[in-house]
């Protein structure tokens, strides 16, 4: 893992090229009274697949790359996102993961990407990885259906350490295209957090690659956000070459990454989401993963496989 890389300098390219190009993307960028900007890509900004794939990559840190297509789940030829990096612990656990808690009054925003590797959130993350980013100016993203506050943008510019005007900040809720897009553009990430759960120490894991169907839009959030999470835990596929000297420890550690470990798998989100009184934390956590996790060990060159990509789930989800 290379210490030195800056998330938010590498990232600040890529949103210099969304601000400059915004009819291409579909976004609308606007100055704060406080200098920062503030750029909708997808609330009352069309948005679209090409923003959805740039915010990836900018939540990734500018250490990972995202691309757009179809691939073929069983009968079904879905519109998809692969991902792939090779700083996986950085561009998953210290930019992309959405672990910062930011209070907006009685709300609380969760805010993800290199503005994350300045504000050490959440701290115990970055002790882990012993990374910290040295950058004056930083980027925030959003998944939200409401513009960021004067207060919530100034806690985030305090948290850097940095001025307001040196700030970005993305939003995109998840009824829009590029905000569905940027959540199953979390299969990387989504495999490394559930894999650092269980014991595995994500500087082990050299390269990480991973695919995951973007599903078709709702209006209603709840179906939204159903539907994207089931993207990941019944279609996605995340892979990972690592160097790892204990291969039964691994190979007990992959058995219970896929989210097929968890006691409420095989329901559509939605249903488990309403079966859990709408709480997040009544839900078994072990659900919270890709569908299939594969990984090839170049300690030993084997490779490793758990889990299975669920159709019938995915389309009883999606709504085929």
């Amino acid at each position: 893992m290379d210490k030195t890389l800056s998330v938010n300098r590498l990232a600040w390219k890529l949103v210099e090229n969304l601000l400059d190009n915004q009819d291409f993307y579909g976004v609308k960028a606007a100055k704060t009274s406080s200098g920062a900007t503030v750029v909708d890509a997808g609330l009352n900004a069309r948005g679209g697949f090409q923003a959805g794939r740039i915010i990836t990559e900018i939540c990734m840190g500018g250490c990972g790359k995202a691309r757009i297509g179809f691939r073929k789940y069983d009968d079904l030829r879905l519109q998809s996102i692969t991902v792939h990096t090779h700083h996986p612990a950085i561009a998953a656990l210290g930019s992309q993961l959405a672990g910062w808690r930011i209070k907006e009054g009685d709300a609380v925003a969760i805010g993800s990407g290199p503005a994350r590797a300045l504000a050490l959130k959440p701290k115990e993350i970055y002790q882990e990885l012993a990374y910290k980013d040295k950058s004056d100016r930083a980027v925030l993203f959003l998944e939200t259906d409401k513009p960021p506050s004067d207060a919530l943008i100034e806690r985030a510019a305090n948290a850097c350490q940095i001025k307001p005007e040196n700030l970005v900040v993305i939003f995109a809720p998840t009824t829009s295209i590029a905000g569905s897009t940027q959540v199953t553009g979390r299969i990387v990430e989504t495999g490394i957090h559930k894999l650092r759960t269980l014991g595995l120490n994500p500087h082990m894991i050299r390269y990480a690659l991973g695919h995951a169907p973007i599903p078709p839009l709702s209006r209603e959030v709840e179906v939204a956000m159903a539907r994207t999470n089931d993207a990941i835990r019944y279609g996605g596929t995340a892979s990972y070459t690592v160097d790892y000297e204990d291969e039964e420890a691994l190979r007990k550690i992959l058995e219970q990454a896929p989210s097929k470990a968890a006691k409420n798998y095989g329901k559509p989100f939605l249903q488990i989401f309403k079966e859990a009184d709408r709480d997040f934390y009544k839900i078994d956590p072990n659900l919270f993963a890709p569908a299939v996790l594969i990984i090839n060990n170049v300690k030993t060159g084997r490779i490793f496989r758990a889990g299975e990509i669920n159709v019938e789930v995915l389309r009883a989800s999606l709504g085929f």
